[in-house]
């Protein structure tokens, strides 16, 4: 029987929460960090990893303070800066908007539910957060950010918070020529995680919000990469990200001997398909594999081969 994570596991988390999550300051664990750099080894491309895991003070660190493209990973600080809104009273959950695609103006509709809508058709802006988290659908986000203020007032939250990497550059002045080379957001592998924590630990606007920005991240469509490692009786909170010639994934497991977050982005991939074998997909299945088998020891989990054939 899996559980979740005890309280007296979770002090520990924030008893460590500014050492692990702060560059150079928390010791690794040298036979974690061996299987993670084999794991790497050989890769087409360029690859960030950070792993920590609190309770059993470890972390591990590879190109984890290399900035990559987020994709759509940024859309986590978005969902931020949105909620530290409505707690300022600047904008309402279950308001009623009217969505205009045309107001878009983004050019793949790939999987948006929201590119499908009639022009002029209402919804309400909790049902676009989940649209933009659950099903990660661009249009929504793209939405959610200009009514957030752009990404002039999520960088501006960002920078609040202490991340000195992430940013979002589409559709915001003067990051023009970030754009060009990591598209919609940048980040490091360490920041990513470390926001993640920061939810976690109920430290976004105020526990209540945080709860609900976790909740949203607990349940999530795209489960084909890292979460199809971990067992399905466990819960974890992540958000994916792939364009061309990168792939993404942030991820918060509540296991049974203490919650564990990791990351890994890579970029300039050689392999830019769009198929489960990519092997960007297949690095991140495999560290998430390789994590959940090395903390949790008496739980050793292998997905069904056939999984393969029925994941979105």
């Amino acid at each position: 029987m899996y559980i979740l994570t005890a309280a007296s596991e979770l002090a520990v988390g924030v008893l460590f929460l500014f050492t692990g999550l702060s560059a150079n300051n928390n010791p690794g664990d040298p036979p974690l960090q061996k299987l993670c750099s084999e794991a790497v080894e050989g890769f087409h491309g360029q690859s960030g990893i950070y792993v920590y895991h609190p309770g059993k003070n470890i972390e591990v660190s590879i190109n984890a303070d290399t900035l990559f493209p987020t994709a759509s990973m940024i859309k986590i600080p978005i969902l931020c800066t949105l909620w530290e809104q409505v707690e300022a009273g600047k904008l309402k959950p279950d308001s009623i908007v009217r969505f205009f695609a045309d107001s878009l103006h983004y050019p793949w509709k790939g999987e948006d539910a929201l590119s499908r809508f009639a022009p002029g058709e209402d919804i309400t802006v909790r049902q676009l957060m989940t649209h933009m988290i659950t099903f990660s659908d661009n249009h929504a986000s793209l939405f959610l950010q200009a009514m957030a203020g752009g990404g002039t007032a999520v960088n501006v939250w960002l920078l609040d918070h202490r991340f000195d990497a992430t940013r979002v550059n589409s559709r915001t002045p003067g990051r023009e020529a970030a754009r060009s080379v990591y598209g919609w957001g940048q980040t490091t592998p360490r920041e990513m995680a470390r926001l993640l924590w920061m939810i976690r630990q109920g430290e976004i606007v105020n526990p209540g919000i945080s709860e609900i920005i976790y909740r949203h991240l607990t349940r999530i469509y795209w489960n084909g990469e890292a979460l199809s490692q971990i067992p399905p009786t466990v819960q974890a909170a992540s958000k994916q990200g792939a364009v061309d010639e990168s792939r993404s994934e942030v991820v918060l497991v509540n296991a049974p001997h203490g919650d564990y977050v990791f990351c890994v982005i890579t970029k300039n991939q050689q392999d830019t398909s769009w198929i489960y074998s990519n092997e960007g997909y297949r690095l991140i299945r495999k560290i998430s594999a390789l994590l959940w088998n090395y903390f949790e020891p008496e739980w050793p989990y292998a997905a069904p081969g056939e999984l393969e054939k029925y994941l979105p």
